[in-house]
């Protein structure tokens, strides 16, 4: 992964503080938090919602949850193309894996109750450049809505 590697740091400002290498982690959560800022209506409720599912997909506790997505957030800002991130997570996980991105993404989409076009726009770019289908992109739509619909404890 030399060349992603290259596309990220020619986006980097010379001098510190450099961000670090994406990972998978970090790829999802900057294209969660690219989703969350799309409609330009940052809010806590998607912020909080963003480190509940970085601490459940990533075995990470409040504290180190909220600090991976502040990395997120600078990656998001200084970063490129929603699909090059999409691109780094097909490349370096399973099926299972980029299924649950895509659950996580769609969780974010409908934290508000809405689904706006921008929101919709990049999930469908990270689906498509994660290698998965728009059967599985709605299947994942129907799992994140089942899943807000469902009480707070029942998570």
């Amino acid at each position: 992964m030399p060349l992603l590697k290259k596309f990220f740091q020619a986006f980097r400002p010379a001098e510190p503080p450099a961000l670090p290498d994406p990972d998978v982690e970090l790829a999802l959560g900057a294209l969660l938090v690219r989703v969350a800022q799309s409609d330009r209506d940052y809010q806590l409720e998607e912020i909080s919602l963003i480190d509940r599912i970085l601490a459940r997909l990533y075995q990470h506790n409040a504290i180190e949850a909220a600090k991976v997505r502040a990395t997120c957030e600078k990656l998001h800002a200084a970063a490129p193309e929603t699909d090059t991130f999409g691109r780094l997570i097909r490349e370096t996980t399973g099926l299972e894996e980029r299924m649950a991105a895509l659950d996580a993404l769609w969780e974010v989409v409908l934290a508000d109750g809405n689904a706006h076009e921008g929101e919709v726009k990049i999930v469908e770019e990270a689906r498509s450049a994660m290698g998965l289908s728009y059967a599985d992109s709605q299947a994942a739509r129907a799992r994140a809505e089942e899943k807000l619909a469902r009480p707070a404890g029942d998570h």
